[in-house]
Formats: structure tokens, C-alpha cells, sequence
């Protein structure tokens, strides 16, 4: 692709960023962005609830709010005409959870359902968060992790519908929530988590900043029963591309009895694991902490500290027990 050289263009490709970002005026800037995916669960209207959120959530990753949405839909003749009704009730349905609106879409003929949005946000351009940290930041998290597991798991039978009803609510959940738990604090860079893992979106800030991440294994929270199936060998393919891919950035710095502990090994497998429409990632100073995390628990989302920046290193990551 050829470098950009719009100067209104704040952030494009290059950076590996959630969405790009166009400014408008000085006071307005455009955000845009695109996902879609085939289906991660049974029901249509549950998929078309999570590949919403999905979509929607890298305008809040960037810092701006979503105001239009148009649907992307591929579907095979064959697909009952309930289930397409489904899809695009749970998709509907949770944009205008997002204070968004609909407003057209396209769809075409295909072998495999998928269904997704584009979407565009407006914030003010000072507002812009980018997917980077600083020295010092400390590492929030606003969702439990493991979703890509548990949908492997679920393939197969493995999940009881508590555990299931319990990934198909986390997916689903929009991260407007860990947004709007960000305003009146300071927040030095966001991203939120999906294909490429927790490891993987988090060396994205890393490298951004120019810095090096101790993520703390321990305070990670992950669904306890992909724990279980992760330390049976039930993982995606894709957390083992993840961590093949990231392997240059990453430095495992465990104890001689934590390389022997299962139940370690397990969580750390967890960290690559590609997530369905993840929380965000925030860095923050530590004296705007108090009032962030505040914020989340009034409105609801998990959070937890789960990692320090530091100056630059010899890796972008280190993983600490």
C-alpha cells in the first residue's frame, strides 16, 4: 500500500491501530472502521448481538463514540430466512445499545453465513486515543479472557449452558462501558483485544511506546474453565499462530517450579488466546488509577490491573508469574 499522505489523515494503516481517524474541523474527527466474521455460536440473533459489539468496539478503543453503522452480510440460499432475521435483530439491537443507528448496509450470496458492520464514530481530535503507552503506565484490563477456547470447547460439547451463557454475555457486552468509565481520566493509550490475543495486542502498545510490558500472569482474569481446557490441550489454532507470531517479543521470565505447574502453563497458553469482541486495554498513570477503576466497577466491568510499562528492554513483553 502507498504511504499516506493526507495530513488530515491522523492515523491510517501504518500503525497497526483499531480504526483509522480523519479530521474534520478542529473541533470534530471522523473514526472508521470495518469487521465481520462467520458465526461463533448457535443462535442468530446472539451471533448477530457479538459481531456487533465487535465491530463497534474500535471506535471506543480510539476514544470516540459510534454514530452510523451499515450491516455486512453474506448468507447461503439455504440459510432460513428467520435466522437472517435473527442475525440482523441482534446486530440492530445492540447498535442501538451503543446510541447508534442503522442505516443500510449490503449483502450478497455466499457458502458461509458472516455478518458484521461498518461502522463511524465522531470524537474531538484531541480525544484520540492511539493503541501505545508510556513508561510507567500501569495495564488495565476490562474483560475476562478465554472467549476463543470456550467457543473451541463449545464445538464439541464441552461447556454446561451456565459456562456457555457466561462466553456468550462477555462477548456480547458492549465496551461503551469501559469507554465511558475512561472520561475525566488521563488514558496515555487504549486498545481493545481480539484475533491477536491478550500477548498480542498488548506488544502492539509495547512497540507503539517504545516500551516493555511486565504483564503480571497471576492477575490476568481468565475464565476458570478455559484453564481447565487449555491444561487438556483444547486451544484454538490460532492462539498457536499468535504465539508463533509474537515469539520474537516475548520473554517468559517463570520460576524453575512454575515451568513444572501445569495450571501456569494453562494461564500462560490463555494469554495468546484470539479473542471474539474483547475488552480494552488501557494505559494509565497510576494517579489517574483510582478514579478509572472507580468508574469501571460503577459501571460494571471486570477490570483489573494486570501489567506495568517500563523503559525499553531487550523484549516488548515479559511475563512474569
Amino acid at each position: 500500500m502507498p504511504k499516506i499522505k493526507d495530513p488530515k489523515i491522523l492515523i491510517g494503516f501504518e500503525s497497526s491501530d483499531d480504526a483509522c481517524v480523519y479530521k474534520a474541523s478542529d473541533d470534530l474527527a471522523i473514526i472508521n472502521t470495518i469487521d465481520f466474521f462467520p458465526p461463533i455460536v448457535d443462535d442468530p440473533y446472539t451471533f448477530g448481538q457479538i459481531a456487533a459489539a465487535n465491530s463497534l468496539s474500535d471506535v471506543y478503543a480510539m476514544g470516540g463514540e459510534p454514530k452510523l453503522a451499515m450491516n455486512l452480510l453474506t448468507f447461503p440460499n439455504c440459510l432460513p430466512l428467520h435466522a437472517v432475521k435473527g442475525i440482523l435483530e441482534g446486530g440492530n439491537d445492540k447498535v442501538n445499545e451503543a446510541g447508534a443507528t442503522i442505516v443500510g448496509g449490503h449483502s450478497i450470496e455466499d457458502t458461509e453465513p458472516k455478518y458484521g458492520l461498518s461502522v463511524t464514530g465522531f470524537a474531538h481530535p484531541d480525544d484520540i486515543l492511539s493503541n501505545s503507552a508510556k513508561s510507567g503506565n500501569l495495564l488495565v484490563i476490562t474483560k475476562i479472557i478465554g472467549t476463543g477456547i470456550l467457543t473451541t470447547a463449545a464445538k464439541v460439547e464441552l461447556l454446561t449452558d451456565e459456562e456457555n451463557d457466561a462466553m456468550e454475555k462477555t462477548m456480547a457486552r458492549l465496551n461503551k462501558y469501559g469507554f465511558e468509565a475512561m472520561k475525566g481520566v488521563k488514558v496515555d493509550g487504549c486498545t481493545d483485544i481480539t484475533g491477536f490475543g491478550l500477548v498480542g495486542h498488548a506488544a502492539e502498545m509495547a512497540k507503539s511506546g517504545n516500551t516493555t510490558l511486565e504483564l503480571f500472569s497471576s492477575k490476568i482474569p481468565i475464565f476458570p474453565k478455559a484453564l481447565e481446557m487449555a491444561s487438556m490441550g483444547i486451544i484454538p489454532a490460532g492462539a498457536y499462530r499468535n504465539r508463533d507470531h509474537f515469539s520474537e517479543d516475548v520473554i517468559e521470565f517463570l520460576s524453575k517450579d512454575a515451568n513444572k505447574d501445569l495450571n501456569l502453563r494453562a494461564r500462560i497458553d490463555c494469554l495468546y488466546d484470539p479473542q471474539t469482541s474483547g475488552g480494552l486495554l488501557i494505559a494509565v498513570n497510576e494517579r489517574e488509577l483510582p478514579r478509572l477503576t472507580e468508574q469501571l466497577g460503577e459501571l460494571g466491568c471486570e477490570s483489573a490491573i494486570i501489567g506495568q510499562f517500563k523503559d525499553k528492554k531487550d523484549k516488548y513483553i515479559e511475563i512474569l508469574d
